[in-house]
């Protein structure tokens, strides 16, 4: 991680923010206690009983929020050396191997019930005189093949091209963020709740952003980020190393 780019807890913590969702709700989403989900915005990582569900608490909570929590598990795992393989319990794969063994058909037990069956008719004949020999098959359901479930893979949020200001229609929110002092982190969001973009602006670079209601920004480091919104010159939104949320619309030269 560097110098510019906020801790894993600020980042949960400041989209949690900008998604207008409380701790309970993440909690109730993502079935992490509250206190444990606190403990991560602080970047203590010690309530949550090792770096396995560490990094399962970091992928859920991350979900909840509408971020890529990918990034996020791989900053983990740099800050703590660890290999999400080396980790994973192998009591759950032992778990899930016992449960399919079970649902298994027990073939030992039907052939020994089909040779029973076959020894009783030929006693049974040779008992009363017949000279007859059955022949006895045991009827052996085939085993039902169950086709895998498959998971979607997850979507990454496309980042827009950055357009003209001046070219923007009317009606609508534009936004433009420059990074002329620094790196800084961005997150954009639109009126329906969409990802725009999620990634570290680098200096020098800039991005542009529309929307016909609002869009949605939180910035990693407010001092370095100069913001334009429909055409209005807001300069710097924050102070050095400040985390800036903020909501822009049509109407609005300002921060709404």
């Amino acid at each position: 991680m560097t110098a510019s780019e906020p801790s894993i807890g600020t980042v949960l913590g400041t989209a949690r923010l900008a998604a207008d969702l409380t701790v309970e709700e993440i909690s109730a989403r993502t079935r992490v206690r509250v206190p444990i989900i606190h403990a991560i915005e602080e970047d203590d990582f010690t309530r949550c009983g090792g770096d396995f569900y560490a990094r399962g608490h970091i992928r859920s909570i991350a979900r909840a929020v509408g971020v890529d929590g990918d990034p996020l598990v791989a900053r983990y795992d740099d800050a703590h050396g660890g290999s999400p393989a080396s980790a994973r319990p192998v009591p759950l794969f032992d778990g899930e191997r016992i449960r399919s063994e079970r649902r298994r058909p027990n073939w030992t037990g039907a052939m020994i019930a089909a040779i029973v069956v076959v020894v009783a008719v030929i006693g049974f004949n040779l008992a009363s005189g017949k000279n007859r020999t059955p022949v006895a098959q045991a009827a052996v359901p085939a085993p039902t093949v169950t086709a895998p479930t498959l998971h979607p893979a997850p979507q990454t949020p496309l980042a827009v091209k950055p357009s003209a200001v001046a070219a923007a229609p009317a009606g609508q929110v534009t936004l433009k963020v420059s990074a002329e002092s620094g790196d800084t982190w961005l997150l954009v969001k639109n009126s329906e709740g969409k990802t725009l973009y999620q990634q570290t602006l680098a200096q020098g670079s800039s991005q542009t952003f529309n929307d016909p209601k609002q869009l949605k920004i939180v910035l990693g480091d407010g001092g370095a980020a100069h913001v334009w919104v429909n055409g209005k010159d807001l300069g710097k939104v924050g102070q050095s190393g400040q985390v800036v949320n903020a909501t822009y619309t049509p109407g609005d030269p300002q921060a709404g």
